[in-house]
């Protein structure tokens, strides 16, 4: 292994400090301060339950610079932790600033932080190891949230403690329902929050609370959200073309190996492809997602905006155009057969989120890739409703049931196929130093066959 490999792209969070900076820029140019401030203590005070669009709620500037302070957040906290830089840097980033448009605020992500960091204390373990998990696992802010605010049915005490009740156990649920999903579902972290909300969910309802879903959907921005998030995207390119030490040749060869992955869980593309393969695969993804929403008529606002900086996360961690593509054709297609539409806001999200399922269509082909969104489409109109949205990732919910179910079904009909790219060299240069992705993950999903 070489020396000091987990320090080879510390200078990524130079760059990820950049992206909050800018979001936070945006934000006071798009919202005057003043309202910007009023608008962040209307987020701290608002129900976030699924669909809670911080746009409509406090304004575009408010909800913009609420991105930021999380994510800048997320960086001091995987910094002070010494967290390696690696694709799940990224991913956290993209999921943290992505998500803070529409349920994740500065106040009530910390609850569950706490529960995860006595986790490790717990295991006389460093909280680096658990970092990444427990930022991902503020997915449930919202039960935080519905906690402290809802009528005076809870408390400040009582949302704090069930925060850090939900970060403490979540490491090891994680940890199981890996897994199970076989690598098939990126959003590993959604499984194991949507479990632990159909457990608390009906646990509170019995005791007289009355949790339910909202609907807080932004319309208007386009024009704002297509600038920044066109621009990000095309920065992104550019700076994979062209940014990196790579020449251009080179950089655009490692991302056509990139296409030939996968993306099964754990696909750490910054440590398999390096930078520049990386982020053209970001860029190119953004624009997909782009164009997504606009091919659908959809809306530009902050959860589908959050989906879009989603994509671009996982595209360090097992996204490509050749994986995601398909799945998002399976819910075009499901529009013109089930008796809902693409104008639907949950629909909209599928179309974006449905991309959990991408190891599905690079590892069995892109005809299973259309039946996993065909499928998840569907599923994921119905799995929200249990879980009265307290789950923010409810795609990575119904993603993980349709991957436990199609993983078993496709494997007993076809022969098991590999990639055609493996990732032996990936493991054996981090399994060392990468919480993130242990050696064992390799050794239960891809020799499992």
């Amino acid at each position: 292994m070489e020396p000091h490999a987990h320090t080879r792209y510390e200078r990524m969070f130079l760059f990820l400090w950049g992206y909050a900076a800018l979001l936070f820029v945006a934000g006071l140019v798009l919202g005057p301060p003043s309202k910007v401030l009023s608008g962040l203590v209307k987020i701290v005070l608002t129900e976030d339950a699924l669909i809670t669009d911080y746009v409509l709620v406090a304004g575009l500037g408010a909800a913009l610079v609420n991105a930021a302070i999380v994510t800048a957040i997320s960086l001091l906290i995987l910094h002070a932790a010494r967290v390696p830089a690696n694709g799940i840097t990224l991913v956290v980033i993209g999921l943290m600033s992505g998500f803070s448009l529409f349920g994740k605020n500065f106040v009530n992500i910390w609850p569950i932080l706490l529960g995860t960091w006595l986790y490790a204390k717990s295991r006389r373990e460093p909280f680096g190891k658990y970092a990444a998990t427990g930022l991902m696992g503020t997915a449930l802010a919202p039960v935080v949230s519905y906690f402290v605010l809802d009528n005076g049915w809870g408390t400040l005490p009582t949302g704090i403690l069930v925060g850090a009740v939900i970060g403490f156990i979540l490491p090891a649920l994680s940890a199981y329902t890996y897994k199970v999903q076989n690598g098939m579902n990126l959003y590993n972290i959604g499984f194991a929050c949507g479990l632990i909300a159909v457990l608390i969910v009906p646990l509170i309802s019995s005791l007289g609370a009355t949790p339910t879903t909202q609907y807080r959907w932004a319309t208007g921005q386009a024009v704002p959200f297509a600038v920044l998030l066109g621009g990000l995207s095309l920065a992104l390119l550019a700076g994979g073309l062209f940014g990196c030490k790579p020449k251009l040749s080179c950089a655009w060869r490692g991302y056509l190996r990139l296409l030939r992955t996968s993306g099964r869980a754990p696909s750490d593309y910054l440590r398999m492809f390096g930078p520049a393969p990386t982020l053209i695969n970001a860029g190119i993804n953004g624009l997909i997602g782009l164009g997504m929403i606009a091919l659908i008529g959809g809306d530009l606002n902050g959860p589908t905006v959050g989906g879009i900086l989603t994509i671009i996360g996982f595209s360090a961690f097992g996204k490509h155009a050749r994986n995601i593509l398909p799945v998002m054709c399976g819910v075009l297609l499901g529009s013109l057969i089930m008796h809902w539409s693409l104008s639907d806001s949950a629909v909209q999200l599928a179309c974006l989120f449905c991309t959990t399922l991408a190891p599905i269509s690079g590892y069995f082909g892109w005809p299973y890739g259309v039946l996993a969104g065909f499928i998840h489409a569907s599923v994921v109109l119905y799995t929200g409703s249990p879980v009265a949205g307290m789950n923010l990732y409810n795609n990575g919910f119904s993603g993980g049931l349709v991957a436990i179910v199609l993983y078993a079904i496709i494997i007993a009909v076809i022969r098991h196929r590999r990639p055609e790219i493996q990732d032996e060299d990936y493991f054996d240069l981090v399994a060392d130093d990468e919480p993130t992705a242990p050696k064992t993950a390799y050794t239960l999903t891809e020799k499992q066959e």
